[in-house]
Parts: structure tokens; C-alpha cells; sequence
């Protein structure tokens, strides 16, 4: 059965909340005006399975798009989802 995840978006990342208390994190920074890069990822093991990581990632995705910004992916989780979803191409910097 999925959990019930609360997404936030902080300072240089998104963490995920599970009754309160911090399961997951995609960290990043941020290049210039134009740019994030994806540096790190990180989901609790009592949430794996729960594709907390993916829903993290689309999180920064949604950033991105809404401000204009490339991704750069550079954690090896993120660059495989860019490498999956062909929906993120827009935003991925070549």
C-alpha cells in the first residue's frame, strides 16, 4: 500500500514527509540564472519501494519548467530517470 508523502520544496531541495518526519531528498544547486543540477538523492529504506525518488525528481522538473531552468543531472539516480523519460527532455541541458 503507497504511503502518504508530503513533497516541500526548500532551499536547494525537495523533502518528502512522511507523519512528519523527513523520508526522502533530492538536493541541488544552482548554476547561475539559467541552470539547477541535480547532486544528490536520497530516499529512507522504510520508503523504498514507494518511488519516492521518481516523484522527487519530477519535483525539480516542475521547478525548472515553471522558471525557465535547464537540469543539469549529475546523481546517478536522476540521470537515470532523464535517460527514461522522454518527458523531461525539455529541461535537460544539452
Amino acid at each position: 500500500m503507497e504511503k502518504e508523502i508530503l513533497l516541500k520544496r526548500e532551499d536547494k531541495a525537495v523533502k518528502a514527509y512522511h507523519e512528519g518526519k523527513e523520508v526522502g531528498e533530492v538536493t541541488y544547486s544552482v548554476g547561475g540564472d539559467t541552470l539547477l543540477i541535480i547532486d544528490h538523492t536520497h530516499v529512507d529504506e522504510s520508503m523504498k519501494g514507494q518511488r519516492l525518488g521518481n516523484k522527487m525528481v519530477y519535483e525539480v522538473v516542475q521547478m525548472a519548467r515553471e522558471s525557465g531552468k535547464k537540469i543539469i543531472p549529475l546523481c546517478p539516480f536522476a540521470k537515470k530517470e532523464f535517460e527514461k523519460n522522454e518527458s523531461y527532455k525539455d529541461v535537460l541541458k544539452s
